[in-house]
C-alpha cells in the first residue's frame, strides 16, 4: 500500500499486504487511517503515519468491491456481490448484515453525504433508502420508464445528497431527485459512448454541495465532464490512444487522479483544465481588470474591480462603473495571506461584495460563513463531547424554554451540553440558550457546524464577557456606554435621567445576539456583516441600534417601556443600522474604539478544540464547589429527611398498630362474652333442635320405611308388568313368527303342489313319448316280421320241393326243433320276468332304506333339540339367582337367542325343503331308471303286447307308491313343526333363555 501526496509529489510505502487490493476508503474519523479490501475477502485498516495495521475485519464470503464511509467517519459499509455489512469503526465490530436472495445481486450500497441515510442499489434496478440507526426502510424509488430502461451499474450522488446519477450499458444517464423520489432528467451522452464505467460529481466551492458538473467515464477510456443543468460538455480527459482505466476526484475538487490503461498514474488539475469550475456563480461574477505590467511598481499594485449588475439592480447609478485603486501596504503580503480563506475565497473580496449587496446570497451564505469562520470540523473531538451525553444543567431545559419542536429541543440540548462539557462555565451561564438558539435553529441539520459556529462566536465576539461572571460583562457594557456617550450624549443622558443602565439597553441585545428584536432575514443580513468584520462590530451594532432608535427611546419614560423595547421587534431598517455601524467604526476615536480592546479573529484549532478559560476560574470553581456542597448537603438533608420520615412513618404505623391491637383485644373480649352467651343460647336451641330432629328422624324413618315398602311393591308391580309386557311381546313375536312359518309352509305346500303338477305333466309327456316310441318300435318290428315272413315264405316256396322231397324224412326232426324253440322262448320270457321282479324288489329296498335313514336323522335331530332344551332349562334354573345382576346381559342374550332360534328354524325349514326336493328328485330318477330298464328289447313280434302291458302296470304302481310316501313325509314334517312350536312356546314362558 502506497500513499501519494499530490501537493508535494511524493509517496510513502505504508504496508505490504501480499494480496491484491479490491477497494479503498479514506475520510475516516482519524484522518491518518484508511480502509483497504483485499482479495482474500478481508478488510484491513492501516495508519499512514505509524504505518501499522490497526484492525483486521472478516465476514465476507466473496470479493469486496465497494467501501462507503459515513460523514462522521464512525461507520463504514462494505459491499460484495452477495451481502453488505455495516461496521463500527470505533470498535471495528460488525453491527448489521444485509442478506439477499441469490437471484438478486447487489450493485452498490453506500451512505448519502451529510445524512444518516443508506442507499442500496440492486441488480434488478430496485433502489431502497434505509435509516442508518434503526435500519428502517424510508422509501423506495419507482422503476424507470420502459422507454429508457437500463440496468444500473454505476452511481454517483451530489455532496448535499439530493441528486442521484445512475448509468449502465447505455449512453443514457438517469438523474433522480431523492427529495421528490422521482426521475427528473435523462441525459443522452454522445453516440460514441456505449457504456458507462464510472460516475462522480465534481465538487465546487460555491455550490453548497449541489454539484452541477458530473464526470462520466465511458468504455472508450475517455472521461467527459458535463453540466447536468445545461447538459453541455465542459471538458474531457484521456484519449483513445491513452485511455483511462479508473479515476477518482479529490474531496475539494481540485485534482483528478486517473489510472491509465498503460499502468501510469496521471493527476490532473481542475483549475488548469477549465477556468469556469471554481469561479463564483453568475450573481457573484465580477469583471476584474488588471492594469498593464508596465504601470505596476513595487510600491503599489492597481486592480480594477467592476461591480456591474448581473441579477440585482443597484439603487443608484446602475450603468456606471465604479473603479477603486487599492494601494498595497507595507504588510500587504501578510494581509493577503491572512485574507486568503481555506476554500479558495478571499475575505477582502467578500467584504467588497458584502458592501455592494448588503448581504451574501442565500444559496451560498452557509458556505461563506464556514469559510469566514474557518471551521475545522473536528468530528472526533465533537463526537467525544456528544458521547458524554446531556449535561445535568440542561436536563430540564424544556421547563424553562418550552419549544414545540422536539427535534429542535434535542439539538439545543446536545449543543449546550457539548459547550458545557467543553468548558465548565457554560453550565452556569444563564443566557447561553438565548445566545445559541438562533444558530441551533439555523444549523439544526448539522450539529457539528452549529457547535463550532457558537464556539467561534464565544471565543471571538464574546471576548471579556465572562471576566465578571456571574455578573454581566461590565467592561463590555462600559465600552458600549462610552461609545454611546461620544456619539449621542442626549440619548445617554435620557437613559441616566430615567435610571436606565447599559444592562437594560445593551445587555439584552448582546445576550440574545439580536434574535429577539430582528426577523430571520434581518438577523442573517446582520450576521453576514458581523462575521465579515472585526469582533468589535457586534458591540458597535448595539450602539448603532440605540442611535437609530433614539426617537422612540426619547419618548419612553418608564423602565418597563425600555425593557419591552429591547425585548421585542421594532420598526427599524437593519440596512440603516448596518450603515450606522460602519460609520461608527470609521468615526469612533481610537482611545474608546473596541478594536484596541478586543483581539483579532482567531479560528478554532484543528484536531482538538482550544481550552476556554477566559473567566474567573476561582469564582466558577467556588460556585462549582458550593453547588456541589449544596447538592451534597441537599442530598444529606434529603436522606436525613427521608430517614426521619421513615422513622416517623414507622412510629405512626406502630402507634396505629398498637391502637388497632388494643381495640382488637377489646373487641375480642366483647366478642368472646357475646359468643359465650350466644353459645349458651345456641346449646339450648341445639338441644331443642336435637329433640325435634330425633322426632323428625323417627317420622322420616317411618315414612322412609313406608316409602321403601311402597317403592318395593311398586317395583315388583313394575317388574311384573314388565315381565307380562315382555311375555306379551314374546307371544306376539311367536304368533308373528308362527304366522310367518304358516305362510312359509303354505308357500312350500304350494311350491310342492306346483312341483307335483310339473312332475305329472312331465310324466304324461314322458308316457306320451314312450307310447309313441313303442308304437314306432312295434311298427318297425312288425315290418321286420312281415319282411322276415315273406322271406321265409319265399325261401319255403323256393325250397318247397326240396323240403317236400325230404318232408317225410325230416318231419319228426322239425317238430322236435319247433318244440325246443318254443321251450327256449318260454324260458327267455320267464327269465325276463324274474329279472324285472328282482330289479323292482331291489329298488323298493333302496327306497325303504333311504326313508329309514331320513327318519333316523329326523329322530336324531329331535333328540338333540330335546337335549338342548333340557340343558337350557337346567341352566336357566342354575342361573336364576344371578338374574338381578345380569339384566343387561339377559336382554342381550334374549335378543341373541331369539336371533339364533330364528336362524336355526329357518335353516331347519330350508333343510326340510331341500330334503323334500331331493326326495322328489330321487323317485323321478328311479322312475326313469325303471322305465329304461323296462324298455322292450328286440324280440319276436309276438311279445310286443305283453311288454307294453307290464310297463303300464309298473308305472301305475310306482305312482301310487310315491304319492303315498309323499303324503307320509309331509305329515311328518307338519307334526315336527308343531312339536318345535310347542317347545318354543314352553321355553318363552320364562324370561331367561340361553343361546344354543
Amino acid at each position: 500500500m502506497i500513499v501519494l501526496l499530490a501537493s508535494h509529489s511524493v509517496f510513502n510505502l505504508v504496508q505490504r499486504t501480499a494480496q491484491a487490493c479490491t477497494a479503498l476508503a479514506f475520510n475516516l474519523r482519524r484522518k491518518s487511517e484508511f480502509l483497504v479490501a483485499l482479495a482474500d475477502y478481508s478488510i484491513k485498516c492501516f495508519d499512514t503515519v505509524t504505518k501499522e495495521l490497526i484492525s483486521w475485519m472478516r465476514g465476507h464470503e466473496s470479493s469486496v468491491f465497494s467501501i462507503s464511509v459515513h460523514a462522521s467517519g464512525r461507520y463504514a459499509i462494505t459491499t460484495s456481490s452477495d451481502t453488505a455489512q455495516l461496521w463500527d469503526l470505533d470498535t471495528f465490530q460488525r453491527k448489521r448484515k444485509l442478506n439477499i436472495l441469490q437471484s438478486v445481486g447487489i450493485q452498490k450500497v453506500f451512505f448519502l453525504p451529510l445524512s444518516n441515510t443508506i442507499l442500496s442499489c440492486f441488480k434488478d434496478n430496485s433502489i431502497f433508502a434505509w435509516e442508518c440507526d434503526t435500519l428502517f426502510c424510508k422509501y423506495q424509488l419507482p422503476p424507470p420508464p420502459e422507454s429508457s430502461s437500463i440496468l444500473y451499474k454505476v452511481f454517483a450522488v451530489t455532496r448535499d445528497g439530493r441528486i442521484l446519477a445512475a448509468g449502465g450499458k447505455s449512453n443514457h444517464l438517469h438523474l433522480w431527485c431523492l427529495e421528490a423520489k422521482q426521475l427528473f432528467r435523462i441525459i443522452q451522452m454522445p453516440t460514441k459512448v456505449r457504456a458507462i464505467r464510472y460516475l462522480e460529481f465534481l465538487p465546487d466551492s460555491f455550490d453548497a454541495g449541489s454539484n452541477q458538473v458530473l464526470g462520466v467515464l465511458s468504455q472508450d477510456g475517455i472521461m467527459r465532464f458535463i453540466n447536468v443543468q445545461t447538459c453541455k460538455l465542459l471538458f474531457e480527459i484521456g484519449s483513445l490512444d491513452e485511455g483511462i482505466s479508473s479515476s477518482v476526484i479529490s474531496p475539494h475538487g481540485r485534482f483528478i487522479a486517473s489510472i491509465m490503461e498503460n499502468g501510469s498514474l496521471n493527476i490532473y488539475s481542475v483549475q488548469a483544465l477549465t477556468q469556469e469550475i471554481n469561479k463564483p456563480p453568475p450573481p457573484l461574477v465580477k469583471v476584474i481588470e488588471d492594469l498593464p505590467k508596465s504601470k505596476l511598481s513595487s510600491g503599489d499594485m492597481k486592480m480594477k474591480v467592476t461591480s456591474g449588475r448581473v441579477q440585482r439592480p443597484a439603487k443608484s447609478r446602475e450603468n456606471q462603473i465604479q473603479t477603486r485603486i487599492l494601494k498595497q501596504d507595507l504588510t500587504g503580503h501578510f494581509e493577503n495571506k491572512e485574507n486568503e480563506l481555506s476554500d479558495g475565497l478571499n475575505k477582502k473580496r467578500l467584504q467588497i461584495l458584502l458592501k455592494g449587496y448588503g448581504e451574501y446570497p442565500t444559496k451560498y451564505r452557509m458556505f461563506i460563513w464556514r469559510s469566514l469562520l474557518q471551521l475545522p470540523e473536528n468530528h472526533t473531538a465533537f463526537s467525544s463531547l456528544i458521547d458524554k451525553g446531556i449535561h445535568v444543567a440542561f436536563l430540564n431545559l424544556q421547563k424553562k424554554y418550552p419549544i414545540k419542536s422536539t427535534k429542535l429541543l434535542r439539538v439545543l440540548q446536545r449543543t449546550l451540553s457539548a459547550l458545557a462539557h467543553w468548558s465548565a462555565i457554560f453550565s452556569d451561564t444563564p443566557y447561553l440558550p438565548l445566545l445559541a438558539f438562533p444558530f441551533v435553529k439555523l444549523f439544526q441539520n448539522n450539529q457539528l457546524i452549529c457547535f463550532e459556529v457558537v464556539a467561534t462566536l464565544i471565543i471571538n465576539w464574546c471576548q471579556h464577557w465572562f471576566e465578571y461572571f456571574p455578573n454581566p460583562p461590565i467592561n463590555i457594557l462600559s465600552m458600549i456606554e462610552n461609545i454611546l456617550a461620544f456619539h449621542d450624549k442626549e440619548l445617554l443622558q435620557h437613559f441616566r435621567d430615567h435610571d436606565i443602565t447599559s444592562q437594560v439597553y445593551a445587555w439584552p441585545l448582546l445576550e440574545t445576539v439580536f434574535s429577539e428584536v430582528l426577523t430571520r432575514e434581518e438577523w442573517l443580513k446582520l450576521f453576514d456583516n458581523v462575521f465579515s468584520n472585526h469582533p468589535s462590530f457586534l458591540l458597535l451594532t448595539v450602539v448603532a441600534y440605540n442611535i437609530c432608535s433614539r426617537a422612540p427611546l426619547l419618548n419612553c419614560s418608564l423602565k418597563d417601556d425600555f425593557e419591552y423595547f429591547f425585548h421585542h421587534r421594532n420598526n427599524l431598517d437593519i440596512s440603516v443600522v448596518i450603515r450606522e455601524v460602519y460609520h461608527l467604526m470609521d468615526t469612533t476615536p481610537a482611545d474608546i474604539h473596541p478594536d484596541n480592546m478586543l483581539d483579532v479573529f482567531v479560528a478554532l484549532t484543528k484536531g482538538q478544540y482550544p481550552v476556554f478559560n477566559q473567566y474567573p476560574k476561582f469564582i466558577v470553581d467556588y460556585q462549582t464547589q458550593e453547588r456541589e456542597r449544596i447538592r451534597n448537603d441537599e442530598l444529606d438533608y434529603l436522606r436525613e429527611r427521608q430517614t426521619v420520615e421513615n422513622m416517623q412513618a414507622e412510629v405512626d404505623q406502630q402507634r396505629v398498630e398498637d391502637e388497632a391491637w388494643y381495640q382488637k383485644q377489646e373487641l375480642l373480649r366483647k366478642a368472646e362474652e357475646t359468643r359465650r352467651e350466644m353459645l349458651l343460647q345456641e346449646e339450648e336451641k341445639m338441644i331443642q333442635q336435637r329433640q325435634r330432629l330425633a322426632a323428625v328422624k323417627r317420622e322420616l324413618k317411618v315414612k322412609e320405611m313406608h316409602l321403601q315398602e311402597a317403592a318395593r311393591r311398586r317395583f315388583l308391580k313394575l317388574q311384573q308388568d314388565q315381565r307380562e309386557m315382555e311375555l306379551r311381546r314374546l307371544e306376539d313375536e311367536i304368533e308373528r313368527k308362527v304366522h310367518m312359518r304358516d305362510q312359509e309352509m303354505a308357500s312350500a305346500v304350494k311350491d310342492l303342489e306346483m312341483r307335483h303338477l310339473e312332475l305329472e305333466a312331465q310324466k304324461r309327456l314322458y308316457e306320451k313319448n314312450l307310447t309313441r316310441n313303442q308304437e314306432t318300435v312295434a311298427k318297425e318290428i312288425r315290418e321286420d316280421v312281415d319282411a322276415y315272413r315273406r322271406k321265409v315264405n319265399l325261401e319255403e316256396h323256393t325250397f318247397h320241393r326240396l323240403i317236400e322231397m325230404d318232408q317225410t324224412q325230416n318231419q319228426k326232426t322239425q317238430k322236435l326243433i319247433e318244440e325246443n324253440l318254443a321251450k327256449a322262448e318260454q324260458a327267455c320270457l320267464n327269465t325276463d320276468w324274474q329279472i324285472q321282479a328282482l330289479h323292482k324288489q331291489r329298488c323298493d329296498d333302496l327306497q325303504r332304506n333311504e326313508c329309514y335313514q331320513e327318519m333316523a336323522k329326523l329322530l336324531q335331530k329331535n333328540r338333540r333339540k330335546e337335549i338342548e332344551v333340557l340343558n337350557a332349562m337346567m341352566e336357566k334354573e342354575a342361573k336364576k339367582w344371578e338374574e338381578a345382576e345380569e339384566k343387561d346381559f339377559r336382554l342381550k342374550s334374549e335378543k341373541k337367542a331369539s336371533a339364533l332360534s330364528d336362524a336355526s328354524r329357518q335353516w331347519f325349514l330350508e333343510k326340510e325343503i331341500n330334503d323334500a326336493l331331493e326326495h322328489t328328485e330321487g323317485p323321478r330318477c328311479q322312475y326313469e331308471q325303471v322305465a329304461s330298464s323296462c324298455l322292450p328289447r328286440t324280440s319276436p313280434g309276438s311279445d310286443v303286447s305283453e311288454v307294453d302291458a307290464s310297463t303300464w302296470i309298473s308305472l301305475n304302481q310306482r305312482k301310487i307308491q310315491w304319492d303315498t310316501m309323499e303324503q307320509d313325509l309331509l305329515e311328518r314334517v307338519r307334526n315336527l313343526r308343531q312339536r318345535l312350536t310347542a317347545q318354543a312356546r314352553n321355553s318363552c314362558q320364562t324370561p331367561h333363555l340361553l343361546a344354543t
